[in-house]
């Protein structure tokens, strides 16, 4: 290889990688920036969960403290409202397939 190829390649070689420094200090700068903004709005967010609310309802007691028929009663009610959505989703698709079936008649 003749020998001004060597400096070339050095001076590619020195390019390439002060470009990759710039390119990872650029893109590095602005990360911060974005980490910096998003514990900005954390910071809001923790400081309002600091504040007392303004509700002056008290809050129920946690559902281990409570009778058992209180979380079989929630339980119930719970299992009766999705029982009720796969029943209004599953009468949808009934009238969604008649449709279909009467669509080309």
């Amino acid at each position: 290889m003749p020998w001004w190829i060597w400096p070339i390649l050095v001076l590619f070689m020195l390019a390439m990688i002060a470009a990759g420094l710039v390119y990872a200090g650029l893109h590095g700068f602005h990360a911060v920036q974005d980490i910096a903004e998003i514990g900005g709005r954390l910071g809001e967010r923790v400081s309002k969960m600091g504040e007392p609310g303004d509700s002056t309802e008290e809050s129920e007691p946690p559902l281990f403290t409570q009778p058992l028929n209180v979380a079989q009663k929630r339980y119930v009610d719970a299992h009766a409202e999705v029982i009720q959505r796969k029943n209004v989703t599953r009468e949808r698709h009934i009238a969604a397939w008649n449709r279909w079936k009467q669509f080309n008649k």
